[in-house]
């Protein structure tokens, strides 16, 4: 994946795998943005339709596209911290492969972030859209958090935490790169946006800008959590595995790394019970199914 010499400002990451449906009309948007200068970098994950045709395609035709595509699938997370890691702008956004930005997307989250050095991120309000790009409904995050507080940023966090459409909006670069990014368990993308918060405020921009679209996901082939696991790490598949545990003390690591006094560090521990009064019922969860998977007699056993 060739990089030119001239650094920009943005960094733009869109992970993507069998992403033909939508990924013409997600890139399209991209490059219509008012704010220039940025850098769109694809990571494909061996997808096996017409995705590679479709990059190359618009790599051919606008020198700030950099593609690179995996010789095997390396899992969700992995491919889009890959697109970070080949990240070179000030800021970064994360971009999927089938919702829409509006034009002013960058733009305008760029020229508050310039505004207020004490962000981390900023994002727009979101309105969900169907197959069609037809819109469903506006959809509210309630994560504009300009508290000075970590404990306070993470307390609201955890309380208002449901979709992450925050996760695409605009990041400082220098903190992501201190936090542990997307892990290989379910929801993983929220402790990352928590530890985000730990290191500085957030806030919405008042106008919708991001359309998510809403569509039939591979997820939804998977009814537990310890299920989707395999779609996070290949590894697991068959295996005894503990998603909410993982995810909980991954809350717990995130708290333990960053640079905090060390009261303002038992507030943000104190702030997990909130986590646990919302899916503290997902740690036994995971014990049950595990429990059950020990139990479980192998296929064509006879009794």
């Amino acid at each position: 994946m060739p990089l030119d010499s001239e650094i920009p400002r943005v960094s733009i990451g869109m992970a993507v795998y069998n992403g033909e449906a939508f990924l013409a009309q997600s890139l399209e948007a991209l490059l219509k943005q008012t704010y220039r200068n940025f850098e769109l970098i694809i990571c494909d994950n061996c997808s096996t339709d017409r995705t590679q045709e479709i990059c190359r395609t618009f790599a051919a035709a606008d020198s700030r596209i950099h593609y690179h595509r995996n010789e095997a699938n390396i899992g969700a997370p992995r491919n889009f911290n890959l697109a970070f890691s080949f990240a070179r702008g000030e800021y970064f956004k994360w971009s999927g492969a089938d919702d829409i930005c509006a034009p002013e997307f960058i733009e305008k989250c760029v020229n508050v972030l310039e505004r207020h050095p004490e962000l981390a991120l900023c994002y727009p309000k979101t309105v969900w859209i169907d197959a069609r790009s037809q819109p469903i409904q506006p959809y509210d995050d309630f994560l504009d958090m300009p508290f000075p507080s970590p404990s306070r940023r993470l307390k609201h966090l955890l309380w208002n935490i449901r979709q992450c459409n925050a996760n695409f909006g605009v990041v400082r670069t220098s903190i992501m790169r201190r936090t542990k990014l997307f892990q290989l368990f379910p929801d993983s993308d929220v402790p990352f946006l928590a530890e985000v918060a730990l290191h500085g405020a957030f806030i919405e921009y008042p106008e919708p800008l991001f359309f998510r679209r809403v569509h039939d996901l591979s997820v939804r082939r998977f009814p537990s959590a310890q299920e989707r696991m395999v779609m996070f790490d290949p590894s697991k598949k068959g295996k005894i595995v503990f998603p909410s545990w993982q995810l909980f003390f991954s809350y717990l690591a995130a708290i333990h790394r960053t640079p905090l006094s060390f009261a303002e560090r038992l507030r943000c521990y104190f702030q997990m019970n909130v986590w646990l009064r919302r899916w503290g019922n997902k740690l036994w969860s995971d014990l049950v199914f595990a429990g059950r998977s020990l139990f479980r007699k192998p296929k064509g056993r006879s009794t």
